[in-house]
């Protein structure tokens, strides 16, 4: 691994070659935010994605991060000032977390940037917010400043969800009702997380403003899925549409999928939220950390058209 000149401040990506976190390094090493006493450290399980990775951004260290495997946390988190939190959700996330928390106590990281979840501290809350939630309380009590981004739903799930059967049957299948939910772009998501981590302790953009908050990110509208179908149907030129399919179907599609069956529960819960409209709520975070507005969902449909033909 790399050696971390004095001067430089190390800022480690976890889940970097997923949707968010690749997202955040290309947002981090882009000329406008990676400073010249800047490091960025990419954290990627699979060696495939790390070398793919490595191929795109020569600007970034690649290493090799597995959370079953304490070793390897050890060795990502030495020299690291700032860390940028992305857990996948799985049944012991909390005791993933709780591992990675204690470590980066040891290596005294300044600053912790969670991809959290909106409504995380909503009570009682559904499964996931709950995951959540018992992590952000674990960085709490580990006394390292914080930063919680609470995200709405994102955009990409319909390219990383619903992306197969728009492509092969024009239909999205989910049992959402007439529910409307303001999806947020990934991109939004990283750029507010990129603002975040490159703030230093003067300037215009101070580190010790976001120190220590929590922000619900969503886009600036809120559609349900029967408006999507329309919108992609608009641009995308040929009919898509949305089928409010049961419960049980639902359930059934999803483990036939070879989905487990506490994250087909953790879906269904999610699914309810939708239909009974809480998943609506918007917020200007976007606009007033970033000072733009949030990517509408109809520019992220032209962006990323490619992907549903």
């Amino acid at each position: 691994m790399t050696t971390t000149k004095n001067n430089e401040t190390t800022i480690l990506v976890t889940g970097a070659s997923g949707t968010v976190g690749s997202e955040v390094v290309k947002q981090l090493t882009s000329p406008s935010s990676l400073s010249s006493d800047s490091r960025i450290r990419a954290a990627i399980r699979s060696k495939n994605k790390a070398d793919k990775l490595r191929n795109e951004n020569k600007k970034v260290e690649i290493v090799n991060m597995d959370y079953d495997k304490q070793e390897t946390i050890v060795d990502v988190l030495n020299g690291v000032d700032k860390l940028f939190l992305l857990t996948l959700p799985t049944p012991n996330m909390t005791e993933i977390a709780s591992s990675l928390i204690k470590e980066a106590k040891k290596n005294d990281v300044k600053h912790i940037v969670k991809l959290s979840v909106i409504d995380a501290d909503a009570e009682p809350g559904i499964m996931i917010t709950r995951l959540h939630r018992q992590e952000e309380k674990i960085i709490e009590e580990s006394g390292i400043p914080y930063t919680f981004l609470r995200a709405g739903a994102f955009m990409q799930n319909f390219i990383n969800f619903f992306g197969q059967t728009i492509k092969t049957q024009n239909a999205i299948y989910i049992p959402a009702g007439d529910g409307k939910v303001s999806f947020v772009d990934v991109r939004d998501i990283a750029a507010v997380a990129t603002e975040i981590l490159s703030a230093k302790n003067n300037g215009t953009k101070s580190k010790q403003q976001y120190e220590n908050k929590k922000y619900d990110i969503t886009g600036n509208e809120a559609i349900s899925y029967s408006q999507s179908a329309e919108i992609l149907s608009n641009i995308l030129g040929r009919r898509i549409s949305y089928v409010n399919i049961s419960e049980e179907d639902s359930r059934k599609a999803m483990k036939n999928t070879g989905m487990e069956d506490w994250l087909v529960d953790a879906l269904m819960e999610i699914y309810n939220i939708i239909r009974f409209g809480y998943a609506s709520q918007t917020t200007a975070t976007i606009e007033q950390i970033t000072r733009r507005k949030p990517i509408t969902f109809e520019q992220f449909v032209r962006d990323y058209a490619s992907f549903f033909n």
